[in-house]
């Protein structure tokens, strides 16, 4: 006996939706009401995908090379955040040089070597703004030492490895990509040596680890660049990383399932992810500074004592040499060049190597903060202060106006009557602003000397014309206690000789 059950469009379809209601009804129900986010929602396995998982992309462009760190990353790194990864001062860690290109790929390096350089560099940009400094602190600290070596007896297929005794923190080989290269490396400083000591326990800076690799050019030498890739890691002194990497994996242990899944897990190598060539200006450990080449003029050029004993002075140094003596304000505007000057004549001339490809603009642009963590605290408060703050105002200012030989002004000024009756000269002095400082008789003479265009050696004595027209001698004393903004018409009369000057002070 067959059964036929006979049910209507609308029947079938309330049924469906009936069906469809209940089995939503249960969705969202675990989250509870107060614990509903979306980042939770994200983090779900469901909308995870692993690379594994994707389907593969013809259009991908491999790298031509892959370097692997034979050593596990930290388990406490976010989602989508770089691995970290850590390390023994001073223990051999293998990297797996892998040649990754495809079948017909690059056919110009197959049967050739290819050089490397291997380095460890600071991760933070504030302190690679500093490597110079900070690594010459650490070779002071550790003479002798590297901070970075390659263990020849361990390393499998590579050639001619060289470590430069000027750059401590790289070391270069050759390898043969059709043969297995396995490089040993040995990083001897540790995070915390570049922390600031302050109480105790301070959280170590990452470094990096850097590999570039090149290919021979027209000339013979591993100058074109071929591929960079480089990995965050920490290094901790003896069995230290062990430790780190053991108490990470007990806090993920003690993390809730739904916290877990923010984080990646613990990977058994560490892959060295692409990135920019490290710069040609690699760190390179000299006994002292190297100056900026730059074509320049001489320091004593923006001093005030420059025009005080040479037997003339130029009309273009008159608002120099006038002015006050305290160091002028750097401008937006300024030149790589004029930064340069500017660091030379303000005492900042170990830091011109440091700042050479800095405008004025972008020295401008550094914090307070900045400038302490490049140059440290003294010279960057002092740096800070230099660039920042506003002139001091001179102890005195006083207004001086040369009469010529003659007796007639610096200049004049006609004015011509329109219906043509003679012309009449009305006098224009014009005046130079003296800034004073040491509040002395030699210094008001060398500045006068200066802006009037005398040859000091020529000037004699210095009156100054008093009551009734006497004339009293120029003094310490008096100089101490003339009033600010004063205003004095210069007179020069000729000793009995004819050789030397004496200035009046009107």
């Amino acid at each position: 006996m067959a059964w036929v059950l006979k049910m209507d469009d609308a029947t079938i379809e309330s049924g469906l939706v009936h069906d469809f209601d209940a089995s939503l009804s249960g969705i969202g129900q675990e989250l509870g009401a107060g614990a509903y986010s979306m980042s939770d929602v994200l983090a779900l396995p469901i909308f995870k995908q692993e690379d594994s998982n994707l389907p593969p992309d013809s259009k991908t462009k491999n790298p031509p090379f892959q370097y692997v760190l034979c050593t596990a990353t930290s388990p406490a790194v976010k989602l989508h955040d770089e691995t970290l990864t850590y390390l023994n001062q001073g223990q051999s860690y293998e990297i797996r040089m892998l040649d990754n290109r495809k079948t017909g790929e690059l056919p110009e390096l197959n049967n050739k070597m290819v050089k490397s350089t291997v380095r460890v560099v600071f991760h933070d940009r504030r302190l690679q703004y500093t490597e110079h400094q900070q690594l010459e602190g650490w070779k002071w600290n550790r003479p002798g030492d590297r901070l970075l070596d390659i263990d020849i007896p361990m390393s499998v297929g590579i050639v001619e490895p060289k470590t430069h005794p000027s750059q401590l923190n790289a070391a270069e080989f050759l390898w043969d990509m059709n043969k297995r290269t396995s490089v040993f490396v040995q990083v001897h400083c540790i995070s915390t040596e570049f922390t600031p000591r302050k109480h105790g326990g301070e959280k170590g800076v990452p470094f990096r680890i850097q590999i570039d690799t090149f290919t021979q050019g027209e000339g013979g030498e591993y100058t074109e660049h071929l591929h960079s890739a480089s990995c965050q890691i920490k290094v901790f002194k003896p069995k230290g990383a062990d430790r780190k990497q053991k108490t990470d994996r007990e806090k993920m242990e003690k993390r809730s399932p739904q916290e877990k899944e923010k984080y990646q897990p613990s990977y058994d190598t560490t892959i060295l992810s692409e990135c920019s060539p490290w710069p040609d200006a690699a760190y390179t450990s000299t006994n002292q500074a190297a100056s900026p080449s730059f074509t320049s003029t001489p320091l004593s050029t923006y001093t005030t004592s420059s025009v005080l004993d040479s037997d003339s002075s130029s009309p273009n140094h008159q608002a120099d040499t006038g002015g006050h003596s305290n160091s002028e304000q750097l401008s937006p505007t300024a030149s790589i060049q004029d930064t340069q000057k500017w660091l030379l004549k303000n005492r900042f001339s170990s830091y011109a190597r440091l700042f050479s490809h800095f405008s004025g603009s972008d020295l401008l642009k550094l914090t307070r903060d900045d400038l302490v963590q490049i140059c440290g605290p003294a010279d960057g408060i002092r740096l800070y202060n230099a660039l920042k703050s506003r002139s001091m105002r001179p102890r005195l200012t006083v207004y001086v106006c040369q009469e010529s030989p003659q007796g007639s002004p610096l200049l004049e000024r006609h004015c011509t009557i329109e219906n043509g009756e003679p012309r009449s000269s009305a006098t224009l002095h014009v005046y130079h602003a003296l800034y004073l400082e040491e509040l002395t008789a030699a210094e008001l003479i060398r500045k006068i000397a200066s802006v009037c265009i005398i040859p000091l050696g020529r000037i004699h004595q210095v009156y100054r014309q008093g009551p009734t027209g006497i004339h009293i001698l120029l003094s310490d004393q008096m100089v101490y206690n003339l009033s600010d903004e004063s205003c004095f018409l210069i007179s020069t009369v000729k000793d009995e000789l004819g050789e030397g000057l004496h200035l009046i002070l009107k």
